[in-house]
C-alpha cells in the first residue's frame, strides 16, 4: 500500500495499489483528473510525448490509459486522441478512484455526497444484517469491533478493523447487489476516517456508537440496527464537518 501525501503514517486502502510502471502512470494521471489539473474535455498529449515526458514505455503509457478508460474516467478515439472524460461517465465508487480523490483535496460536495450515500445503504443493511446475520457474521463483527477497541481510528490497524465490521455488516445483509457495493462502502468509511483525523484528533470516542450497532444486530432487532446505524452515519458526519472548518 502507498503512503497518502503529507501523511507519512497513513497507507491508502482499498486501492490496488499496483507497483508495475503502468499501475503507477494510471494513478498519477488518475490523481491529476481528480484533483482538476486536467477537466472533462481536456485532451491529454500523444503518447509518444507523454511517455517521454513520464519517462515509460509507450506500452506502459497504453496501459495506465486502459485503466482510466475502464474506470470511466477517459476515452480515446482514433484521430482525436485521449480525452478526459464528462465528470458523469466517472466511477466514483471505485477504490481506486475514492484513494486518488484523497490523495488530494476532496471538496466538501463530494464528502457530503459520500455520507449521504452511507445513509441510504447503510441503515438498510444494518436492518437486514440484523435479521439474517449468521454465528459467523456475529464472530466477525465482535473480532473487529475487539480490533478497533484495542488501536483505535486513528492507525491502520483500527481503521482496517473498522473497515472489517462494516463489510460484515453488508455481508451479513444476504443481498447479492448490496454486497457488489461492499468494497466501496467500506473505502467511503476509511477514507472520511482518515479525512476526520487528518489535523488532530476526534474529541469524541466512536465506539460506543458500534458497540451498539452490534448488540442490535445480535439481538436480531432490524429496527434498532437501522436506528444505531442512522446515528453512527450522522455521527461521523459531524466529525468530518469539523475537520472541514479551517
Amino acid at each position: 500500500m502507498r503512503q497518502v501525501r503529507g501523511h507519512e503514517d497513513i497507507r491508502l486502502p482499498l486501492a490496488s495499489g499496483s507497483r508495475r510502471i503502468h499501475g503507477s502512470v494510471a494513478r498519477d494521471l488518475g490523481v491529476a483528473i481528480l484533483s482538476g489539473r486536467y477537466t472533462p474535455g481536456d485532451v491529454l498529449p500523444g503518447e509518444i510525448e507523454f511517455s517521454e515526458q513520464l519517462k515509460v514505455s509507450r506500452t506502459a503509457y497504453r496501459e495506465a490509459i486502459r485503466i482510466l478508460s475502464a474506470k470511466g474516467l477517459v476515452e480515446s478515439r482514433p484521430r482525436t486522441g485521449t480525452r478526459v472524460s464528462q465528470r458523469s461517465r466517472w466511477n466514483l465508487l471505485d477504490p481506486d478512484i475514492l484513494a486518488w480523490t484523497f490523495e488530494s483535496e476532496p471538496s466538501e460536495t463530494f464528502i457530503r455526497d459520500l455520507f449521504e450515500l452511507r445513509m441510504i445503504v447503510e441503515p438498510a443493511a444494518a436492518a437486514l444484517a440484523a435479521e439474517r446475520r449468521s454465528g459467523l457474521d456475529l464472530a466477525r463483527m465482535g473480532h473487529s469491533l475487539e480490533e478497533m477497541g484495542r488501536h483505535g481510528l486513528s492507525t491502520d490497524d483500527g481503521r482496517a478493523a473498522d473497515q472489517a465490521f462494516h463489510t460484515a455488516i453488508l455481508e451479513a445483509a444476504r443481498n447479492g447487489p448490496l454486497i457488489a457495493l461492499s468494497s466501496s462502502i467500506a473505502a467511503a468509511v476509511t477514507w472520511t476516517t482518515i479525512f476526520k483525523h487528518r489535523r488532530q484528533s476526534m474529541p469524541r470516542d466512536p465506539m460506543p456508537d458500534h458497540r451498539a450497532l452490534y448488540e442490535a444486530i445480535v439481538a436480531g432487532d432490524p429496527e434498532a440496527a437501522r436506528r444505531t446505524m442512522t446515528e453512527l452515519v450522522r455521527l461521523a458526519l459531524s466529525d468530518t464537518e469539523l475537520a472541514l472548518r479551517p
